[in-house]
């Protein structure tokens, strides 16, 4: 069984492309309409679930499927099927990159604008899905403003727990305060592990690698593009130029968006690069698995919860804030540089938000921006 299972989901993370809305449409159509593995409507829990807590949405939905048919066996196989091909591709494009290093840079200019276009469409499109009401516009809007002014890891992590205390006081949520409590059965045993897991990643521990990447992994509210800004300041030693390189390749390859950590995690530790690109992936994928394996069971008993959607809806309004301060610094800053750096971008929006082409072809396109930005006037 766990073998089938591997094998179904390595064939989609080796097509999956377009991110994760993408993938669950492709899982839907795979695993409920032509495999029948599981109901429509089990199905939509799963998705349900996967957009309340941390970690990589399409992912956790992948795992959870897995986790229905064989247990957690199951929910790994499917797992290591879906993220082996993106492993492999980031792990591949790392140990090459200097190799490469000539041409190599300019197509490092033309991704730093592609990463400005996916980031400022990431944006929009989060807004219009997690800021609807006054309340959570001024949630975002103070978010970015913090952000701009003490653009750190510890100015995230407060702003977070700032904005999850502030929810547990005020309904960012329509849901209704009612007396009737929903019964949670929750794994405690898991649960206890992610947050021992992250209580230890605050220690002075030898495996610094591990507990940067598990931190920004346990803290993406929101979606995979909310991981830049936060391993931005979670694992300092990187240049800029990695980040938006990695960005911008993990947008390209198929599968999940998370494999950016594969590309940082060979750039961390080049000397044994193999080595240091696996503990950062487990690491980013870790917490949001084990969160999904603790609460998959309970989606409707959580969602029914007053005050934790009222947190979700809050820590999801301000993690737009978080990615909008990104987007200037260090998104922006570094990588327009000229009149034709601005030209270049807006033309690119303007062609991703109005027709719609692959995000292949848009990667294919920057970087051969990136090889003429050179010979322009």
């Amino acid at each position: 069984m766990a073998l089938s299972i591997f094998y179904q989901f390595f064939l989609l993370g080796c097509t999956s492309f377009g991110g994760p809305a993408a993938h669950l449409g492709i899982f839907k159509k795979h695993f409920v309409d032509n495999l029948g593995w599981i109901g429509h409507e089990r199905y939509g829990a799963m998705i349900s679930l996967s957009q309340i807590l941390p970690g990589p949405g399409s992912s956790q939905v992948g795992f959870a499927i897995g986790l229905e048919r064989a247990g957690i066996i199951g929910g790994i196989a499917a797992f290591i099927g879906f993220t082996l091909p993106s492993f492999l591709i980031m792990l591949m494009l790392a140990m090459t990159a200097t190799q490469m290093h000539g041409v190599f840079d300019n197509v490092i200019s033309g991704l730093k604008l592609f990463a400005v276009v996916i980031v400022a469409d990431a944006i929009l499109n989060m807004a219009k899905s997690f800021c609807k009401t006054t309340a959570l516009k001024i949630v975002t809007f103070v978010s970015t403003l913090i952000l701009l002014l003490f653009p750190n890891l510890h100015a995230q992590l407060w702003l977070l727990l700032g904005v999850a205390f502030v929810a547990s006081l005020y309904s960012f949520s329509a849901i209704p305060d009612t007396k009737k409590r929903a019964k949670l059965m929750l794994n405690w045993p898991v649960l206890a592990v992610f947050f021992g897991l992250f209580a230890l990643t605050f220690a002075d521990l030898p495996n610094v690698l591990f507990s940067q990447f598990y931190q920004a992994g346990a803290l993406v509210f929101g979606g995979g593009h909310v991981v830049l800004p936060l391993l931005q300041n979670s694992v300092p030693e990187l240049s800029q130029e990695s980040f938006l390189t990695a960005y911008a390749a993990a947008q390209a390859v198929p599968g999940p968006m998370f494999s950016i950590a594969t590309y940082l995690g060979a750039e961390v530790g080049s000397a044994n690069a193999v080595l240091s690109a696996m503990l950062a992936t487990i690491a980013i994928f870790l917490p949001g698995l084990l969160l999904m394996w603790a609460c998959h069971h309970n989606w409707q008993s959580l969602s029914a919860l007053p005050r934790f959607a009222s947190i979700t809806a809050a820590l999801n309004a301000a993690v737009v804030g978080l990615l909008a301060a990104a987007f200037y610094n260090p998104i922006w800053l570094s990588s327009v540089q000229s009149i034709w750096h601005i030209a270049f971008a807006v033309g690119g929006f303007a062609l991703l938000k109005y027709f719609k082409p692959p995000i292949w072809m848009m990667l294919l396109l920057f970087a051969s921006i990136g090889i003429l930005l050179p010979h322009m006037p």
